[in-house]
């Protein structure tokens, strides 16, 4: 097991940089913030390199270190993990890990599969709320077109509690996902405010994906042009649009409760 003490350490610089997205980005590394979601990563399959932690901070300690043997292990002082955690109030468990990318060849479809595909999701919290709408309902995968914000910022993996380890998420164009939904016989229904038919009349019961665009722009032509219908959520006047994350909750409720009729 290591031990590091002081700020000026290297190992305290470079991690310091993984907070920014793009260098994140640049050595496919993602960080891990608190004792439950390294869990649900681990238990996930996720390549977790190294785990840091802080003596003074933990609150609940994890039974021998989730499993990890001890040279992935380095213990650090409190000022050292308050520099390196991104959590404002951190438990005292911190991790870095290995990301891979999933392909849409990939995915493993259920006999009656239910997709989300978000398109240009910006806000992390909000992916971070339909990623744990999407494991509540057990969707098959999530795929992000023209993503606006990194799948695996510490924001999304906490407003999703972890959750975003536990399903498969895929980035791809709009023409692939649109190809692949068709190839794979996936009716593709849009959220749209233009949507000729409320929700609740449409058939949801059926191998289906779910698109949702962003809250300023709504969806693309490209989405309002491809999908196979434009299906609306009633509102009352004076009302344009719902957070995305509600939007997806509402539509991916119904989607279950057909299923389950």
């Amino acid at each position: 097991m290591n031990l590091i003490n002081s700020l000026n350490n290297q190992r305290v610089k470079d991690l310091v940089k993984l907070k920014k997205a793009g260098e994140r980005r640049d050595k496919q590394l993602i960080i891990i913030d608190g004792a439950r979601e390294i869990e649900l990563a681990k238990k996930t399959g996720i390549n977790i390199l190294e785990l840091f932690y802080c003596p003074a901070l933990i609150k609940k300690e994890v039974k021998d270190f989730f499993g990890f043997d001890r040279e992935k292990i380095t213990e650090v002082s409190e000022a050292v993990f308050q520099k390196i955690c991104y959590k404002e109030n951190p438990d005292g468990y911190f991790a870095v890990a290995k990301t891979t990318p999933i392909k849409l060849s990939e995915i493993k479809l259920s006999d009656t599969p239910l997709i989300i595909v978000l398109e240009a999701v910006e806000k992390p919290g909000n992916l971070g709320a339909i990623l744990r709408t999407a494991y509540a309902v057990n969707v098959d995968a999530i795929i992000i077109n023209d993503s606006q914000t990194d799948i695996y910022n510490p924001n999304v993996i906490r407003a999703s509690e972890g959750f975003v380890f536990k399903k498969p998420i895929v980035v791809a164009s709009v023409e692939e996902t649109a190809t692949w939904l068709r190839s794979n016989k996936i009716l593709s229904y849009a959220a749209a405010t233009t949507g000729k038919n409320n929700y609740t009349k449409e058939k949801m019961n059926l191998p289906l994906a779910i698109i949702f665009g962003s809250e300023a722009d709504g969806l693309s032509d490209k989405w309002l042009k491809k999908a196979d219908k434009l299906v609306k959520i009633p509102m009352e006047k004076g009302i344009d649009s719902l957070n995305v994350s509600v939007s997806a909750a509402i539509l991916l409720y119904e989607a279950l409760k057909q299923r389950e009729n």
